[in-house]
């Protein structure tokens, strides 16, 4: 029965008897050094060691060693044992190079993105040593699938004054970003009998795809002049409409006074939930901030934040504010699912929140992308005129109306001058109605300082 050589790892496949041992072993030794399955310096068992491995004689596996010392295989040394000759093993022969891929853009502006140059290391470390030094113990176990209580409570004391949200601990639910956020809402909407969810007719498609995959449908509600138009819900009565209220996402308008008004009314009088994406809330330029919907009705509104924009996606930092009745079935829902949000980065952020850095960094960024704003702004009106930009009072995008039937032309102008950016047909929802405008939709708060101007200079040079 054929034996595997345990100690090197090596299969050797050796029948333990017969006349030809000997030479199969031998033959065996010789080609894993030669094809480096045996590496040059490697130590072999001892003829002792490797016969009883084996089931062989031990002269047998003497005299197969001593054969591969006399050929240069290998070396024996009085002292350090048989080892693999240091000599060159002729490696496989390569592979035909294969074209290589076109080198990638240049600058990304690609809106959803901040400046991950510019997030605080030094102030995030500090808050990072201060928490874990007095985190208690239990900290660093299975907790709350809520989130860690200081997380909760530091987010209490900002939402409010910062947003407008009607907030405290017990309603807080940590997640793992946006995405994570619906996975759960989705299962705890079709639990409670939501089968369609009301969307905008333009926003991220992913999103959509994590509704749909999940079970729900979604239908966009339409789009006019005066940004979503919620008429429709009373006809379809979706059960939920996920909304980007504030700064509605691509196009940058918020939502009409009248229009919030009729979507509260909606929900309302059907028992229907909205689901409010404040993407972005932290950073606006030439208008009062627009408060969260969600302070106007915590019961009938789960308002959706995270600090991708304010700090770095990569964090995986997220929060929901539910109503009451929605908070355990979603923290229940967490906790059957996953423990997606480690614990030091909770605390962490919670110091970072409480010791006023986390406003510190936004009025910093909210500077430095209103500059970017500005900046983009005058650029494309001396040079691109035609090109107008919308919904630039608030956020870290624009969208850029170009003139009719050249978006993909300008697209492709774009990627020549090595630039990565959006069309806004990509954010259109497959069922909406209506003609979508060419434009394309640009983050500026993506490249770093350094490369902004550069940036700039292309883009102007691929739309004008």
């Amino acid at each position: 029965m054929a034996k595997s050589w345990a100690t090197l790892g090596v299969d050797l496949h050796l029948e333990p008897s017969g006349p030809g041992l000997r030479a199969g072993l031998t033959h065996t030794l010789r080609e894993a050094v030669r094809g480096g399955r045996l590496a040059p310096g490697t130590r072999l068992p001892s003829s002792r060691g490797l016969a009883a491995d084996l089931g062989i004689a031990r002269n047998t596996v003497a005299e197969a060693y001593a054969d591969l010392v006399a050929e240069g295989w290998l070396t024996a040394r009085q002292g350090s044992g048989t080892r693999v000759a240091a000599r060159a093993v002729p490696r496989p022969e390569a592979a035909p190079a294969l074209p290589t891929a076109p080198a990638g853009p240049v600058h990304d502006l690609r809106p959803g993105f901040p400046d991950l140059a510019a997030f605080p290391r030094t102030a995030w470390l500090k808050a990072a040593r201060k928490a874990l030094t007095h985190a208690p113990n239990e900290a660093f176990g299975y907790s709350d699938p809520r989130g860690r209580p200081e997380l909760r409570a530091a987010l209490a004391a900002y939402l409010p004054r910062a947003r407008g949200v009607h907030a405290d601990p017990e309603r807080l639910v940590i997640c793992a970003g946006f995405a994570h956020a619906l996975v759960l809402l989705d299962e705890v909407l079709r639990a409670r009998g939501v089968r369609e969810v009301a969307t905008e007719s333009y926003g991220v498609a992913d999103h959509r795809r994590i509704l749909e995959r999940g079970g729900l449908a979604t239908r966009p509600l339409p789009f006019d002049r005066l940004g979503t138009d919620p008429g429709p819900l009373d006809e379809r009565n979706p059960g939920a409409a996920l909304l980007t209220t504030a700064h509605q996402f691509p196009m940058g308008d918020p939502l009409s006074p009248d229009r919030r008004a009729a979507v509260l009314d909606w929900a309302r009088r059907t028992g229907g939930l909205i689901l409010e994406d404040d993407y972005d809330g932290e950073f606006r330029y030439d208008r009062q901030p627009v408060g969260a919907l969600q302070g106007l009705d915590p019961e009938r509104v789960v308002y959706l934040g995270t600090v991708s924009k304010s700090l770095a996606p990569g964090l995986r930092l997220g929060w929901m504010v539910l109503p009451r009745p929605l908070a355990d079935a979603v923290a229940a829902a967490r906790g059957t699912r996953d423990w997606a949000c480690g614990t030091p980065d909770q605390l962490t952020l919670a110091e970072f929140l409480d010791s006023g850095a986390y406003d510190r960094q936004v009025r910093a960024m909210r500077l430095r992308y209103r500059r970017r704003r500005d900046q983009l702004v005058a650029a494309l009106a001396a040079h691109a005129p035609r090109v107008r930009p919308r919904g630039i009072a608030a956020g870290l995008h624009a969208v850029l109306e170009l003139p009719p039937g050249t978006e993909q032309s300008v697209l492709r102008s774009a990627a020549w001058h090595g630039l990565a950016v959006s069309g806004l047909r990509a954010y259109r929802h497959p069922a909406a109605t209506g003609e979508t405008p060419d434009a394309l939709v640009v983050g500026y708060g993506t490249p770093p300082d350094h490369a902004w101007q550069g940036a700039l200079q292309a883009l102007c040079r691929a739309v004008g």
